[in-house]
């Protein structure tokens, strides 16, 4: 057991830390009374368990590689020794920006080790998501491969240097060669016969802050939210006993890691049990179908999106999918029909949570749910999350069942937003609720149902897109006056990010002229509209705000 589990040295490093008196500070002290409920094992002391009761059991498995729990602590171990050779220190923050596989899982638990914390950065994002995460959370050290997706990330860092950010130091790993890194340029021996012994009492414990992961924000750039260990073995435990789960499953997560849905599904569940976990670096439907076969998948995890894909591809009637047993989804509406026809097409159950980063589970389904529950439902809400609907007024209409803004107090959920008051005062009500932006109901049997969205947020393929940050982007290309940003249904991904768009005096502006300015201001691509309308005028409201709901009314017309 790490000696430091339970007797946390920080609770946030310095100048992070919430307001004092704040519902925010009182919800993080309250969360650290739960810490050790649910286990004390740190997730790298299951991983040095599991390398020495199944060292030679399959952990993880990306395309050809395959790495046992030996090779996989191995792994973990020499990338903690890399870091504190270079320098860094407990509570230093560690940029890993890493497309899934093997390494990426075992980076995590080489930052946990050396007693840092990790910054997760999801594989696609762009220069500008990427300055500000590591601008919001201090880190001063980038862990990347040397390409991803076709970027230079050591151009890119460089980039980032150039332009005034304090990075300390570049460590690049080959993702599949986990041992030859560079750090700063310069090769680190395979062997790491220089490098430095590791104090176990570095390591992080369970309810010590171990990972910023970014969250769309409602007002432009993403926000970083805080999680402690503890908060996710509480949620493992609802994991089980929704998906009745154990060492010998084969979970197949199509979530990239640093993302919640990704966290539960390719980290933290599969670690505990020490199961073993088939990750893609990048999605394709054929092939996820394939892996379902080639390696006995027995739970498959992904967005709406990607199981529509999987559907509908040629391998769907051609793949053996008899050792699947669930499907668990979520991030979006569960579309009925199509969830209906994988489950005959694959006979695996569909199950879903329904909760946020932020908030972890509100609620969840189960085997012994009808598919009518399932499908159409987020499940029945979880007793120790104490659920509760606000209306717009502030008034607690749970008793009636809502409609009302779901909201929780409880231990799944995360300790809100890091260095960001103003975003903690909107997370929270002033009695120390957690919102979730969701307007739900709950029925008398304890189901919740997700009827509407406060927060303006497009939902494409599972990934919460602010509209707020698309029209930033979009608004300074110099032929748009006005621009706001709505979904238009879509049969796969179901929203699509749409700017209705005022043209300013004598300029014209198509699609793709847009997408180029966009990339060459190295805008993420989530951000990019996928469908252009132009208007001579935006609807307002009564307060003088966009009409969006018009907007979207004239879209589906």
């Amino acid at each position: 057991m790490s000696t430091n589990t339970l007797t946390p040295r920080t609770t946030f490093p310095q100048g992070a830390a919430p307001e004092p008196g704040s519902p925010h500070e009182e919800y993080v002290a309250e969360r650290l009374t739960e810490v050790g409920t649910w286990g004390t094992d740190s997730l790298s002391d299951h991983v040095r368990r599991h390398a020495v009761e199944r060292p030679d059991r399959i952990a993880y498995v990306e395309g050809d590689l395959r790495t046992t729990w030996r090779e996989f602590d191995a792994m973990a171990d020499h990338y903690a020794r890399v870091l504190v050779s270079a320098g860094v220190a407990v509570d230093d923050r560690v940029a890993v920006l890493f497309p899934d596989g093997p390494t990426v899982h075992a980076l995590y638990v080489g930052v946990e080790r050396a007693g840092a914390i990790i910054v997760g950065i999801g594989p696609r994002a762009g220069l500008m998501e990427v300055r500000h995460l590591l601008q919001v959370s201090g880190a001063t050290t980038l862990v990347t491969a040397a390409d991803l997706h076709g970027k230079d990330m050591v151009e890119m860092a460089a980039t980032l240097v150039s332009e005034g950010l304090e990075l300390a130091r570049h460590v690049v790993v080959q993702p599949h060669a986990p041992f030859d890194v560079l750090v700063d340029g310069t090769p680190v021996a395979t062997d790491g016969p220089g490098l430095a012994e590791v104090s176990p009492a570095r390591q992080r414990g369970i309810g010590e802050l171990f990972m910023l992961n970014s969250t769309s924000g409602t007002t432009g750039m993403p926000k970083c939210v805080t999680h402690n260990q503890n908060r996710w073995f509480y949620y493992h435990e609802q994991v089980l006993a929704a998906g009745e789960f154990s060492a010998d499953d084969v979970f197949l997560a199509l979530i990239p890691a640093p993302f919640g849905f990704g966290l539960w599904t390719s980290h933290f569940t599969p670690i505990i049990l020490g199961a073993t976990t088939v990750v893609m670096s990048r999605f394709n439907a054929d092939e996820a179908m394939r892996l379902v076969e080639r390696e006995g998948a027995t739970v498959l995890t992904c967005v709406s999106t990607q199981f529509i894909m999987m559907l509908n591809s040629e391998a769907m009637g051609q793949a053996d999918t008899s050792s699947l047993r669930c499907m668990f989804t979520g991030g979006e509406a569960i579309p009925f029909d199509r969830a209906a026809r994988f489950e005959d097409s694959a006979g695996a159950t569909v199950l879903n949570f329904y909760g946020s980063n932020e908030t972890g589970t509100l609620s969840y389904t189960t085997f012994d749910d009808s598919r009518e529950l399932r499908l159409t439902t987020g499940g029945r809400v979880v007793g120790e999350m104490q659920v509760r609907l606000f209306d717009e007024h502030g008034a607690d209409v749970t008793a009636t069942g809502g409609p009302g803004q779901a909201a929780c107090r409880g231990p799944a959920t995360s300790w809100g937003y890091y260095a960001d008051r103003g975003a903690n005062e909107s997370l929270f009500t002033a009695d120390g609720w957690m919102l979730t932006g969701d307007i739900c109901t709950i029925d008398a049997d304890g189901y919740l149902r997700v009827v509407d969205r406060k927060a303006d947020f497009i939902i494409r393929g599972g990934k919460n897109i602010s509209a707020a940050a698309v029209e930033e982007q979009v608004g300074r290309h110099p032929a748009v006056s006005m621009v706001a940003a709505v979904p238009v249904a879509d049969e796969v991904f179901g929203e699509r990010v749409c700017a209705v768009i005022v043209l300013r005096a004598g300029h014209e502006l198509d699609l793709a002229d847009l997408q180029r300015v966009l990339a060459a201001n190295d805008v993420s691509k989530e951000l990019w509209p996928e469908r252009l309308v132009f208007v001579d005028e935006l609807p307002r409201a009564s307060g003088g705000k966009v009409a969006k709901s018009v907007l979207k009314k004239s879209l589906r017309g």
